[in-house]
């Protein structure tokens, strides 16, 4: 639980900011191979809600069953869920405080960065043939032409079980 804690407390920016968080925890414990974290991220994002709350109970129920799922959820939760009572209990008032505006305006980049480097790190892993390639870059572009993400993975899915199928 004291992982997923880490990774619900210093994930600043949601959900995605997450991902590179708990995909370097799962790897520096050897909780999951990255072709099997890439495989649950594909699938969290697969299934409505939260991303990190899916991926934080699929990484802890791999690792430990059932307790492992319920003690990362409730880990990757909590911290952020006490967080937001105290900023709500402050209220608003710094908000609009320059130095405040400033720190928001230097976090949005670094969450940037971080996903752009997990996603880096999951393209081996991801995208091991040309074809690959070809699909994340139609995907993109579907996205790009703002096709709902469902619709993209329902049809890249779809595309999978019809086309790339082992026999």
């Amino acid at each position: 639980m004291l992982s997923f804690a880490k990774v619900g407390l210093l994930a600043w920016g949601g959900g995605p900011a997450m991902m590179p968080l708990l995909q370097d925890e799962a790897r520096s414990k050897g909780w999951m191979p990255e072709a099997k974290f890439t495989d649950a991220l594909a699938a969290g994002y697969a299934l409505p809600g939260p991303i990190s709350t899916k991926l934080a109970l699929y990484v802890g129920y791999a690792e430990a069953g059932w307790l492992g799922a319920l003690a990362s959820v409730v880990g990757v939760i909590l911290p952020s869920g006490l967080l937001i009572l105290g900023l709500l209990a402050l209220g608003n008032s710094f908000r609009d405080h320059p130095r405040v505006q400033g720190m928001m305006a230097a976090v949005r980049p670094v969450v940037l960065a971080m996903l752009v480097m997990m996603v880096v790190d999951l393209v081996p892993g991801a995208v091991t043939e040309m074809r690959g390639v070809i699909i994340a870059f139609i995907a993109l572009l579907l996205l790009a032409f703002r096709v709902p993400p469902a619709a993209v993975i329902a049809a890249g899915a779809l595309l999978g079980a019809t086309f790339l199928t082992k026999s």
